[in-house]
């Protein structure tokens, strides 16, 4: 994401989730908790639109995703998308998909680890969006469920035929996006597709965490090793191992490689600068 902007101010409020920012940790809730967290236009819209900001602005090193309430996200809200979709024609359904979609592209290709704090219920595109964090913390009361076919939709919505075999198996991902059967959280880790299961109530506080201390770390080191894990995904193996040297000489240059050794010589630890 390129760090230029043009004239268009830092939006001051976000009116479909809550954003706050502490020492470049930044945490994004949702927050219809009496909807458990159900998505609508509007959300998907702000959650596209935040990412491309905190990604412009480079002030942010590590992301928290989590869901007020009862559970994590239940996916689209029935009424306020199913329902209104119903209406729509092609070109405006391609619309409101192709959107969907680039939340998931912003949170693969945003320049800083996201983690998502997983509770209740991550269901339909709550699913995806875990899915498409790069670590997922859950306690045990979360259940995965990809519920697409289950409204007469395909199973591989917003990349989720892209990302689930990526990260469980084929196997795996074939019986969860076809039967949209719910994963509790102790089969979800046993197939991969938990980070880290903790206690009861514990997710959030695992998730700041993890993120203060991804935040606390070589941040470009960090974003480079994440562009080359979405990179590399479909590249042969000459192709990746060119790119992997391109970007290690890009780094050995920069200054927090060059603060390694002289904090390793000096016998402290290395103040990471992010460049």
């Amino acid at each position: 994401m390129s760090p230029f902007i043009g004239s268009t101010p830092r939006t001051a409020r976000w009116q479909h989730l809550r954003l706050t920012i502490d020492r470049g940790v930044a945490t994004v809730t949702l927050t219809r908790p009496a909807k458990l967290n159900a998505l609508t236009f509007g959300a998907y819209a702000d959650l596209r639109d935040l990412l491309a900001e905190l990604s412009r602005e480079r002030s942010v090193r590590a992301l928290v995703l989590d869901g007020e309430g009862r559970g994590f996200c239940s996916g689209g809200d029935v009424d306020e998308i199913i329902g209104a979709t119903l209406s729509l024609d092609t070109a405006q359904l391609l619309d409101f998909n192709r959107m969907t979609g680039q939340v998931v592209r912003a949170l693969r290709e945003c320049p800083f680890p996201v983690v998502a704090a997983l509770h209740g219920v991550a269901a339909g595109a709550g699913a995806v969006l875990a899915l498409a964090a790069d670590f997922r913390i859950a306690d045990p009361t979360t259940r995965f469920a990809f519920l697409f076919t289950r409204v007469g939709l395909s199973g591989g919505d917003m990349g989720a035929a892209y990302l689930l075999p990526r990260v469980v198996g084929l196997g795996h991902a074939t019986r969860l996006l076809m039967l949209g059967e719910p994963v509790h959280a102790p089969e979800a880790e046993r197939i991969g597709l938990l980070s880290e299961l903790t206690e009861e109530g514990r997710a959030g506080e695992r998730a700041a965490e993890l993120a203060r201390r991804l935040a606390d770390g070589p941040a470009l080191a960090l974003a480079q090793t994440k562009a080359l894990l979405t990179s590399e995904l479909d590249m042969p193996l000459a192709a990746s191992i060119e790119l992997d040297a391109a970007t290690q000489a890009l780094l050995m240059n920069g200054e927090d490689y060059a603060e390694f050794h002289a904090a390793f010589t000096e016998k402290r630890p290395p103040k990471w600068r992010g460049c």
